[in-house]
């Protein structure tokens, strides 16, 4: 029998088997471990019996799709690990494990946010991928791995990541802040404050997306997430640390003189990380004028693009019109790129190698 990755052969359900083992033992150690593993701030909003159907659920459907692969492939590896993985989480409590109610939360992982999110945003861009991808590919598709330990960490990191967000804001802008202002900031409407929200944001952005790829420096932090060769809705992902932190904290500054309410700023920041995913993803979307007006995954795919043409080319999140306006818009009609990914230049292949490439790479950059 083929040890092949086609549909039928075992591999895909195998995959995917140890995939939900492992989501689902994790789980499990978030409810072992809430003071190190889960957020304090959102642990209290958790529907706890939802929570645990949808564990139970997770294990269930790990066990039978590793026992899927079993029957179907030679190589039995993949299903005996899944498979092995769900007994581990079942004998430590599997979807009736009891919560530790001794909570301490100095320092924690965001580990149930990890979860959470990965959950919903499989449920949100598998199915559209499968549905409306521009290029037939499967989900475990080459470098997935590498992009799911991004994600992980950047998730997991994220009191960090917050800190380190926030943190350059309050020690250096205090000054800035008038009271007058914010004032007059906050009396306008929600809409109106969350598009003043996401225009700043996305003004700062792009000039920092653009000297991430002219200052060679800064290029070797960012070239890590153009390594991509392949896009979809786990891509955007592959980002270096030291780019997401610098990148974050300058965005978040001009909405913290400013003095935007609490809510626009939560609504952004949820719409910003559905829609980062959004334009990587593998979508074939035309949008017609709309690509015009606000970011589609075609805009965004041309900036990851190989072809020559593409290179330093759309880097506004939002709005295309800034890279209109200051002369780096790139959409030809209906073509998308070719490849992607930087082809001249060696990024390492791994999460711990790309992690200090930056401190001992070549700083040469063509895209």
């Amino acid at each position: 029998m083929s040890d092949g990755r086609e549909f039928g052969k075992g591999w895909i359900s195998g995959t995917a088997s140890v995939s939900l083992a492992v989501i689902g033992l994790l789980a499990v150690l978030c409810f072992h471990f809430p003071s190190y593993l889960t957020i304090p701030d959102v642990r209290a909003y958790y529907p706890i019996p939802w929570v645990r159907l949808a564990l139970h659920l997770v294990l269930v459907s790990a066990f039978l799709l590793g026992l899927t692969s079993v029957m179907l492939r030679h190589n039995k590896a993949l299903g005996l690990i899944g498979m092995a993985v769900v007994a581990i989480a079942a004998l430590l409590g599997g979807s009736r494990v009891e919560i530790d109610e001794s909570l301490k939360d100095d320092y924690y992982l965001g580990l149930d946010y990890a979860l959470l999110i990965l959950i919903v945003y499989s449920l949100i861009f598998i199915p559209l991928e499968k549905l409306f991808g521009r290029l037939k590919q499967s989900v475990f598709r080459d470098g997935w791995q590498l992009d799911a330990t991004y994600f992980f960490v950047s998730t997991m990191l994220v009191q960090v990541t917050t800190y380190l967000t926030l943190k350059p804001a309050f020690v250096l802008f205090s000054w800035a802040q008038f009271p007058a202002v914010q004032e007059a900031v906050r009396w306008q409407p929600m809409v109106l404050q969350f598009f003043e929200i996401m225009l700043l944001a996305d003004l700062v952005q792009y000039w920092v997306h653009r000297l991430f790829h002219q200052i060679p420096w800064l290029w070797k932090f960012h070239a890590v997430h153009h390594s991509a060769e392949v896009m979809d809705w786990m891509a955007g992902n592959r980002l270096h640390l030291v780019d997401l932190a610098l990148t974050r904290s300058l965005i978040y500054i001009p909405a913290f003189i400013l003095g935007f309410d609490e809510f626009p700023m939560v609504a952004y920041i949820v719409f910003v990380s559905l829609h980062s995913v959004f334009i990587h993803a593998n979508l074939g979307f035309r949008m017609g004028w709309w690509r015009y007006i606000f970011a589609t995954p075609q805009f965004h795919h041309w900036h990851h693009g190989a072809e020559a043409e593409a290179i330093d080319k759309n880097f506004a999140v939002h709005f295309p019109l800034l890279d209109m306006v200051f002369g780096t818009f790139f959409m030809p009609g209906e073509r998308w790129p070719k490849s992607y990914g930087v082809h001249n230049e060696a990024v390492p292949r791994s999460f711990l190698k790309q992690l200090v490439y930056p401190f001992v790479g070549s700083s040469r950059k063509d895209g």
